[in-house]
C-alpha cells in the first residue's frame, strides 16, 4: 500500500474523520485500509474470534472492547485465522497479546496496549452496528485508512 494518511487528509479535508492518537501498532503491517466491519464486546472475545474466522474480503474489523486494559481480545491464534481468511487488519479499542507473533503476521493491528491475560468466553457481543471511540463513529461499510501517522475514516472509499 502506498497511501499516507497525511496526504489523504490534505486531499479530503472535511470528508474524513480522524481518530484520537491513542493506538499502538502491533501487526506486521503498519499501513492498511479497507471497508469496515464492526464488533462491540467487553472482555469477551468470542465474537471477535467468530468474525475473524469468516471471509474478510479485504475488510478491517473495528472492535469496541470498551477500552478495557484488563485482558487481551486478540492473540496469535485469532490473528492467524484473520490472515488465513483475508482480513486486512484489526483496530481494537482494547488490548492484544502474543505481540511478537502479531508483529510477524501479514495483518495490520492497532490496539491500546498489550496484556497477557486472556478474555472470557461467554458468547456475548454485537456485530455490524455503529461503534464510537477515539473521537470517531465507525459504521459498517465506511472505509478506514491506517498508517504510522494515524487513522482516518471516510464514508466513501478514497483514492489511494
Amino acid at each position: 500500500m502506498t497511501f499516507k494518511t497525511a496526504d489523504l487528509f490534505d486531499d479530503s479535508g472535511d470528508r474524513v474523520r480522524v481518530c484520537d492518537p491513542i493506538f499502538r501498532d502491533f501487526g506486521g503491517h503498519a499501513r492498511f485500509c479497507g471497508p469496515i466491519a464492526t464488533v462491540k464486546c467487553f472482555e469477551d472475545n468470542s465474537l471477535v474470534k467468530a468474525v475473524l474466522g469468516e471471509p474478510g474480503e479485504g475488510r478491517v474489523l473495528v472492535v469496541d472492547a470498551g477500552g478495557s486494559l484488563r485482558c487481551a481480545m486478540l492473540g496469535d491464534l485469532i490473528a492467524a485465522s484473520a490472515v488465513e481468511h483475508g482480513w486486512r487488519g484489526v483496530l481494537l479499542f482494547g488490548c492484544v497479546r502474543d505481540t511478537v507473533e502479531l508483529a510477524g503476521m501479514a495483518l495490520g493491528v492497532k490496539a491500546l496496549a498489550a496484556n497477557p491475560r486472556k478474555s472470557e468466553k461467554r458468547g456475548e457481543g454485537q456485530r455490524d452496528i455503529p461503534v464510537s471511540f477515539a473521537g470517531v463513529c465507525f459504521r459498517p461499510g465506511d472505509h478506514i485508512y491506517c498508517d504510522e501517522d494515524g487513522i482516518l475514516v471516510s464514508v466513501e472509499a478514497l483514492e489511494v
